[in-house]
């Protein structure tokens, strides 16, 4: 699990008017607006059907409240989001609308109070607060529809299929790589839920294994943070700056790839003047199952995912663009994947020479016991005894 927060920090009005105060930070682009967070702050976001991962960022930044112009669970599917920032117990206000985000400027302090937004006294936008049994009430009634999700999401995945078979089917496309991956096991990192704690759970396998090292956006800083070096990086063409790993961080992989959609524009120009020349990847996969099928056509021994999407919850609560490439990559890699939180449970470490040594020894113990108790034993015994001064 992520760390989640009790009682994160809040203020209270100075003037004896009831309510939560912070500073505003506003911001369409979630994941933009989680650097630019501090403890205490008032989250304002447009994001519709807010999933786990973005939630616990915002755990993660110490926010007191989340203001959500759109609806935070709009029905079409049970995504995880509200229920994180509840149980953090971050205050969610949902369904100010596009006119209450205007009315809230960037870096205010604001006055929440039962779902109305104040600037001092002064009303500007009204929602709805969310509680516990709201949210919970309301992933019941998502899951009973999920049904008509699927039927889109087996349009959507024949669709995929039809455009990537050259990918999926013959390997077509897939960038020649650096780092010799061919018998070794490849361990990609995703800036997921729980990502950091399934890292450090597979330090071990890290240590013993030696495995090609693979982060996909954030999640080589996350490797670097941890005292590891990304082998490759693999970079979204349209990810913001925000998502993106530093220069420093790119600089020290072997290999950066950079994946687009087909005929799309791309980064190249800017990192060639950082001194670093990406490998283009034309795909219409996500950034992360571009970095699975980089590591299933270079033959890896296994791989091992952290920070992804191991159940079916998980892998219905991200962006619906992105279920269709999940799926059939996943069908692709197949039998090399497996969920970091297995590791643990089935990799007990390599067995080195010291515990031969405690074997040996105990061995002898129970050697030398054992002859102790018989004739023989007891003359050696006797014998020895003799010979001590």
């Amino acid at each position: 699990m992520g760390s989640v927060l009790r009682n994160p920090v809040r203020q209270r009005s100075t003037v004896g008017l009831p309510g939560l105060v912070g500073t505003a930070r506003v911001d369409r682009r979630t994941r933009a607006l989680v650097p630019r967070l501090r403890p205490g702050d008032i989250a304002v976001v447009e994001h519709v059907d807010l999933d786990r991962a973005t939630a616990q960022a915002l755990v993660d930044a110490r926010v007191a409240a989340v203001v959500n112009a759109t609806p935070m669970i709009s029905g079409r599917y049970p995504n995880l989001g509200p229920q994180v920032l509840v149980d953090a117990g971050v205050l969610v206000v949902d369904g100010v609308g596009t006119e209450g985000l205007a009315a809230i400027r960037d870096g205010r302090a604001v006055r929440l109070h039962e779902g109305s937004v104040y600037a001092d006294d002064m009303l500007l936008c009204s929602g709805r607060l969310l509680d516990g049994a709201t949210v919970a009430a309301e992933l019941d009634a998502a899951r009973s529809g999920l049904a008509t999700q699927l039927e889109t999401f087996t349009h959507n995945t024949t669709e995929f299929l039809r455009r990537e078979q050259d990918l999926l089917l013959h390997g077509r496309g897939v960038p020649r790589l650096g780092t010799r991956i061919a018998g070794r096991p490849v361990v990609v990192v995703v800036r997921g839920h729980d990502h950091e704690r399934e890292l450090s759970a597979i330090r071990p396998f890290l240590r013993e294994q030696d495995p090609v090292l693979v982060g996909v956006g954030g999640g080589a800083e996350t490797l670097r943070a941890a005292g590891f070096i990304p082998d490759i990086v693999v970079l979204d063409a349209h990810a913001d700056d925000a998502e993106q790993p530093s220069a420093k961080t790119l600089k020290s992989a072997r290999d950066v790839v950079l994946r687009a959609e087909r005929g799309g524009r791309t980064q190249i120009e800017s990192l060639e003047r950082l001194g670093i020349r990406p490998l283009r990847f034309e795909s219409g996969a996500t950034p992360e199952d571009a970095a699975l099928i980089l590591a299933d056509a270079a033959e890896a021994a296994v791989i091992v995912g952290v920070g992804m999407h191991a159940t079916l919850e998980d892998f219905l609560d991200r962006q619906r663009a992105g279920l269709a490439s999940t799926y059939l990559t996943r069908l692709k890699v197949g039998p090399r994947l497996v969920d970091a939180a297995a590791v643990p449970h089935l990799y007990s470490g390599r067995v080195r020479p010291w515990h031969l040594l405690l074997v040996l020894l105990a061995g002898l113990v129970a050697l030398a016991a054992a002859l102790s108790v018989t004739p023989v034993g007891q003359d050696w015994l006797d014998t020895l005894q003799g010979l001590v001064p």
